[in-house]
């Protein structure tokens, strides 16, 4: 069974010097390590990837689950790793939970990787 992602502060995007730019903290490299991690299986990457085209901007865990062709717990699953890495965010409405990206965050991600990703 795959380890759990320790719990980051993820009340602001990854904040760090790019890689590029030289030794990182250990601080640094574990926030940004976490990211990735959380990105690093193929069914988050199409949850992103769908929750970036969703017309409203968000969808529900029921909806993400139909078009994936997974079970509503798998999905919710996945959604609560990139929810921990601060990747997505999730709120409640009625009986349903409705999830959307991040884009500041994956926008950082991008920026501490590549500094000229984003200029």
């Amino acid at each position: 069974m795959p380890k759990a992602l320790p719990v980051i502060d993820t009340t602001a995007p990854v904040c760090c010097a790019p890689v590029a730019a030289g030794a990182m903290t250990d601080a640094d490299a574990l926030e940004i390590a976490l990211r990735l991690k959380a990105l690093a299986d193929p069914v988050r990457v199409k949850i992103v990837s769908h929750l970036f085209g969703a017309s409203a901007g968000e969808e529900s865990s029921g909806e993400l689950a139909t078009v994936l062709g997974l079970s509503e717990s798998t999905v919710s699953h996945h959604l609560t790793q990139l929810r921990k890495a601060g990747l997505v965010l999730s709120h409640r409405r009625g009986m349903n939970m409705f999830h959307q990206v991040r884009p500041d965050a994956l926008q950082a991600l991008c920026a501490a990787l590549d500094p000229n990703c984003c200029t």
